[in-house]
């Protein structure tokens, strides 16, 4: 008999009424009583569990009663109406066969477990139904997001992750090589890249924008959507050493259209998800943030705000409020200021432009000012940054003295400068921390809860 998935059950079950059907799936939960007993069970398709009958009649009752969770069956039965119940529905059963049982030191027996206790059992926590339907989202995210971009004609770039530039100067990258650096420091050897694998010093990429700029400006639009890595010691609930970006990069385009492409971006992304995966967002609505819905919506039905960074220094110092970071023009803007602008001033989404140069990367575009480059940052309510982005620098002797300015090695990236020399046109592009976008639209607010096995410091279990 052909297998019928839950969540096809769930859509439409009136196709379903009657028949008989075979699922297969895991126990959630299972309670019985003298002559009766009751499975919740999930085969992975859809976030709710369906209800399954079984009685005295079934010729393995008794075994059947013994399950716990975990516990994998095959079950045989048919779909009855039940329109008083919780569920509209729910399969009784004619034959249920075990297929795997659980041992008894099955760790997820409880209902309820911390965040911090699931983490170490990152192999097991998308059983629970927070982790289900984090990762169901995670993944129609994925989707929506391939969806948008292909449907507005844009080239899919796999860049490398194996790279030996550094695309944000920060110099906070994992060294990838085949030398025993170990042999070489105890023997005070100096380290000679020359000899390495790749014949140079190669690390992880922290980003995939070079590289998209170079293909844009042959294809016209390009996203890139992969995995960066940052071998920064943080262990803020915000940080992760291993992430993927979405990194679209548009030629022909200026800072205006970079936020007209992001804004239609995330609320399409927005209006996806909740079309899609309402059962998982009301979950985490009720159970994880109750704002969580009311706060998507605002974000979908507004026009965001566009303002300066100089203006949003004024309306921070306006406000007399006394934050922990003192404001002042130059300033690197900190979640603190990012959520008053949103939540208190505009209660929106805001685009903040024109930042200082000193504290933004050495391939955006300096305006006439000679003070500020044409970098954009939006902002949301309830995180702060979600997106940051600029119009890229396309004039060769400006950008290579804001190489020289910021002692950016010009020989590792000849090949960058090149792109300004051979029919460089003005073009624009944005970075969105595809994590921080899933903590966004699900209320999580641990960037480990939101990636299957996190690599932090100190941690590459699993």
């Amino acid at each position: 008999m052909e297998v019928t998935n839950i969540k096809n059950i769930f859509k439409k079950p009136e196709l379903y009424y009657g028949q008989e059907l075979n699922i297969k799936g895991w126990i959630r939960t299972i309670r019985t009583s003298k002559s009766i007993g009751f499975i919740e069970i999930n085969d992975g398709t859809f976030f709710d569990n369906i209800q399954v009958i079984f009685d005295e009649n079934l010729t393995n009752n008794e075994k059947i009663r013994k399950c716990t969770t975990g516990t994998a069956l095959n079950i045989v039965g048919e779909l009855i109406k039940t329109p008083n119940a919780k569920q509209d529905f729910e399969i009784q059963s004619k034959e249920i066969d075990i297929i795997a049982e659980t041992s008894e030191d099955y760790p997820l027996q409880k209902k309820r477990h911390t965040f911090e206790y699931l983490r170490k059992i990152a192999h097991l926590r998308p059983r629970t139904n927070t982790f289900s339907a984090a990762f169901r989202v995670r993944s129609t995210t994925a989707f929506a997001i391939h969806k948008f971009f292909q449907e507005k004609d844009f080239v899919y770039l796999n860049s490398p992750i194996i790279t030996s530039n550094d695309a944000e100067g920060a110099g906070e990258m994992f060294n990838v090589t085949t030398l025993n650096i170990k042999e070489m420091v105890s023997n005070n050897k100096d380290i000679d890249f020359t000899d390495d694998f790749f014949g140079k010093k190669t690390n992880l990429s922290v980003s995939g924008q070079l590289e998209a700029e170079a293909y844009a400006l042959a294809f016209k639009n390009v996203y890139t959507f992969g995995p960066t890595f940052r071998a920064e010691n943080s262990n803020t609930k915000r940080h992760a050493s291993e992430f993927w970006m979405i990194e679209p990069e548009m030629a022909f385009a200026d800072i205006d259209d970079d936020m007209d492409t992001a804004e239609e971006m995330i609320k399409y992304i927005i209006n996806y998800v909740m079309e899609n995966n309402i059962e998982e967002i009301e979950f985490f609505n009720k159970f994880i943030d109750k704002k969580l819905i009311k706060r998507l919506n605002n974000v979908r039905n507004s026009n965001f705000e566009r303002i300066t960074y100089t203006k949003a220094i004024e309306l921070l110092k306006e406000s007399k409020k006394d934050f922990e970071f003192k404001v002042e023009w130059g300033i690197d803007l900190q979640t603190e200021h990012e959520r008053y602008l949103t939540e208190k001033v505009y209660n929106k989404p805001v685009f903040v432009i024109d930042y200082p140069k000193e504290i933004k990367a050495f391939y955006m575009k300096l305006n006439e000012d000679n003070k500020t480059v044409s970098a954009v940052d939006l902002l949301v309510p309830g995180v702060g940054e979600l997106i940051g982005g600029s119009q890229r620098e396309d004039n060769y002797e400006k950008l290579l003295n804001r190489m020289e300015e910021m002692g950016i090695p010009q020989e590792e990236l000849e090949w960058y400068l090149d792109l300004r020399r051979f029919g460089c046109a003005p073009h624009s592009g944005f970075g969105l921390g595809f994590e921080r976008l899933i903590m966004y639209m699900t209320g999580l607010t641990n960037i480990r809860d939101v990636i299957s096995f996190p690599r932090t410091p100190n941690n590459a279990d699993f």
